[in-house]
């Protein structure tokens, strides 16, 4: 279909091309007027100079009046239907200007929803964007409690190592006194033995 500007120009165009159909119209009327009017002056002169002047004129009254009534009714024809074309005109206008409204409502309603349909969007965008740097700040904060407890488990653990490796150097030296303390008896027990005086022999019998 024809856009509404081609609509516009369209009717505009009609409505220029009808105006000049009647302005043409009118011209020759106008015209058609001054020939007869000519045409019957010429009989009218004519008239008196015939013997009975009077009749030759009454003879040409009602062909005048009959002529110059149908060139009247087309005038009054043609006047009423440039009033038709202009009753016509203002009401294809007042549609267009209703028209027009309505287009400008419609595009005011369509980027009314545009503006809404952006709002949500936007909203829903930032939404997800919140929602993803919450799971993001949970998963943060769960990697570090995985941490803390890791360095809690390793720190336990070096305890426990340290804790053995010390049990582990008690008993060994424990072992170690103990070794010293046998090796110091044993020594002395040597030297006991070394300096002990030998036995009294037996006396002799009688």
């Amino acid at each position: 279909g024809l856009t509404a500007y081609a609509q516009v120009a369209a009717a505009a165009g009609a409505a220029a091309s009808a105006s000049a159909a009647a302005d043409s119209e009118r011209a020759r009327i106008s015209s058609e007027r001054s020939r007869l009017e000519a045409k019957f002056a010429a009989e009218d002169s004519a008239c008196y100079k015939k013997f009975l002047v009077n009749q030759c004129l009454d003879e040409i009254k009602p062909k005048r009046r009959e002529a110059l009534a149908d060139l009247k009714r087309q005038e009054v024809s043609l006047d009423a239907q440039e009033r038709k074309a202009r009753g016509a005109e203002q009401i294809r206008k007042t549609e267009d200007k209703a028209s027009q409204e309505k287009q400008q409502e419609a595009a005011v309603r369509r980027n009314d929803s545009l503006k809404d349909f952006q709002a949500r969007m936007d909203r829903e965008k930032q939404k997800n964007a919140d929602r993803a740097t919450t799971q993001a700040n949970e998963k943060t904060s769960s990697d570090a409690a995985a941490n803390r407890a890791k360095n809690s488990q390793e720190k336990a653990g070096g305890r426990a190592g340290k804790q053995a490796s010390s049990a582990e150097e008690v008993r060994k030296f424990t072992e170690r006194q103990e070794k010293a303390k046998e090796r110091l008896a044993r020594h002395a027990r040597d030297k006991l033995n070394e300096t002990k005086p030998p036995s009294a022999p037996l006396p002799l019998p009688p």
